[in-house]
């Protein structure tokens, strides 16, 4: 009894790290899913309205909504905070960056053109 006790602690020190990476790498691969999508709809908007939008609030106000989601209300979506860092006519750049360091490894930037870069 004392063998298996000792064996499944040994497992729990050996198995939790490997859990953990592997929640902090879902959150992460999310988060550029997520960019994606926005910049997906950012991409439709400047389609139908011949520029980008200067208020994010305006993907969702169109019927129907560029994005069913608010990413941008400050709170975390899967560890994730989104923001608006630059957003104009003609150039935007969103960025996810995580809730705190246990929820992601690095925060995300995609910019005009669907470019995506790790910071």
């Amino acid at each position: 009894m004392v063998v298996v006790a000792i064996l499944g602690i040994v497992a729990v020190i050996v198995l939790l790290p490997n859990v953990l990476r592997s929640r902090l790498n879902a959150n992460d691969s999310i988060a550029q899913a997520t960019l994606k999508t926005i910049s997906n709809a950012l991409e439709s908007y400047t389609f139908v309205h011949t520029q980008y939008p200067n208020d994010t609030d305006l993907l969702l106000a169109d019927a129907p909504p560029y994005l069913q989601t608010d990413f941008f209300d400050g709170q975390p979506h899967s560890g994730f905070v989104y923001t608006a860092d630059t957003l104009t006519d003609y150039t935007y750049a969103i960025t996810a960056a995580p809730f705190n360091v246990n929820q992601g490894t690095h925060s995300f930037t995609m910019s005009t053109g669907g470019v995506l870069k790790a910071n």
